[in-house]
């Protein structure tokens, strides 16, 4: 049997299950997905499991059953790509005929003296459920920094305001005005509900060292009782340690079809992806989709496309609690309740198509 192993459970390997389950796979194909987890995460709401406000349940998504698919946990020690296998932390060796590479990403902390021990994080559910944890048993009053303003950082802050009423939050923006790459008054909108809810929003910060109980912003000490980190994202270890040739980020380079441009057995989808677009879970599913054609091609003995379609996003939707959102679609804002809404559907939609 034809081996396809999928590393990592995300958006993007769960869209290539959807498409290639349960028709689509030729018959002496089977398919490995390897992840921590024996459930996909819905890694866009860990900010709520975080903030308390949505249950662990909420997050999960079962993936799909077939003879023809294995699921396998347990982490992963290294991608040997000579030896086409997956060298797992328990000692297993799992090998591929093809690959595509989806462990997602980690936190980068730019060199930030302290950042890495002192602070909490959401880039997984398990990290996730520990910031709750830890958030949860703060007292009133407590001081919490969110640093980084990005939309993760966003969705923090707001949720948490909405859970923890008792709580002064701090939300650290380096730029001058919140979401600054998107129209005013998209930005003017969310900082309004910043201002209207009692979130303290720092602008134009620059943390230069996490101490317990302390951060430092330029010159100024500023003391807190708990530090959630959302600025900045990096792949995970095991891609790093491959050597590839990256973009500045990080992200590995791939060729138009998204495998590695030495190996086209190798596929790489999502934050672990160069693209001209920031990483999200839309980008990889769009990539997934044509991951699949690309791979029906291969295994029929097609020629593939001289050129592949270019990838166009619809936009993004965020939430600022459980009443207000923000859009940005087609180039058009959408504020209040109505992208709150909007970002609802879409979540109920991708838990009933997939779960």
């Amino acid at each position: 049997m034809r081996k396809l192993v999928l590393l990592g459970g995300g958006y993007g390997n769960m869209r290539i299950l959807l498409r290639l389950l349960p028709t689509s796979l030729p018959q002496d194909t089977e398919i490995i997905l390897i992840d921590r987890t024996p459930f996909h995460s819905m890694k866009t709401e860990f900010y709520a499991l975080a903030a308390g406000t949505e249950s662990d349940q909420e997050v999960r998504v079962p993936f799909p059953e077939h003879e023809r698919l294995t699921l396998v946990n347990g982490e992963i020690l290294e991608i040997g790509l000579q030896e086409k296998c997956i060298f797992m932390e328990n000692g297993d060796r799992i090998a591929y005929d093809d690959l595509v590479i989806g462990l997602g990403c980690e936190d980068k902390y730019h060199n930030v003296p302290g950042a890495d021990e002192f602070t909490y994080s959401i880039q997984t559910i398990g990290k996730s459920r520990a910031t709750y944890q830890a958030l949860l048993g703060l007292p009133a009053g407590a001081v919490v920094g969110v640093v980084g303003a990005g939309l993760s950082g966003i969705e923090l802050a707001s949720e948490l305001r909405e859970s923890r009423k008792d709580l002064n939050i701090k939300l650290f923006d380096r730029s001058p005005r919140i979401l600054r790459d998107f129209p005013e008054r998209l930005s003017n909108f969310v900082k309004n509900w910043f201002e209207n809810h009692n979130v303290d929003v720092v602008s134009n910060s620059n943390i230069t060292q996490v101490e317990p109980n302390m951060l430092h912003n330029h010159e100024e000490t500023i003391p807190v009782d708990a530090v959630v980190w959302t600025a900045g994202i990096q792949p995970v270890k095991p891609v790093r340690d491959l050597g590839l040739d990256c973009d500045a980020t990080g992200r590995v380079k791939i060729n138009q079809y998204h495998q590695l441009p030495n190996d086209d057995h190798v596929y790489v989808v999502g934050d672990c992806a160069a693209l001209p677009m920031a990483p999200s879970a839309q980008l990889a599913e769009e990539q997934a989709e044509q991951i699949v054609k690309v791979l029906k091609a291969i295994w029929k003995e097609e020629p593939l496309p001289e050129t592949m379609p270019e990838i166009k996003l619809k936009g993004f939707l965020g939430s600022l609690g459980k009443k207000q959102g923000f859009a940005y679609l087609a180039d058009r804002t959408v504020t209040g309740r109505i992208a709150r809404l909007m970002k609802s559907g879409v979540l109920w939609m991708y838990k009933w198509h997939n779960g």
